[in-house]
């Protein structure tokens, strides 16, 4: 059984956890998601409002 479960990074952050969260979910790197991140911010620019939401949804991993 699969117990992966979406949380902010505490110790992997470079603001809030939510790239190397996602990047430890799907176990991929964090520089990969963070790349991502940017080209939405850039193109977009509906990724300020989704980085700022997903900040205050996923919870943070506290182990």
């Amino acid at each position: 059984m699969n117990n992966r479960k979406l949380r902010r990074s505490t110790g992997n952050k470079i603001l809030f956890g939510v790239c190397s969260g996602i990047a430890d979910f799907f176990g991929i790197d964090p520089t990969i998601v963070r790349l991502i991140w940017a080209i939405l911010v850039c193109c977009m620019g509906t990724g300020i409002l989704l980085y700022i939401v997903c900040a205050l949804i996923i919870p943070p991993d506290i182990y």
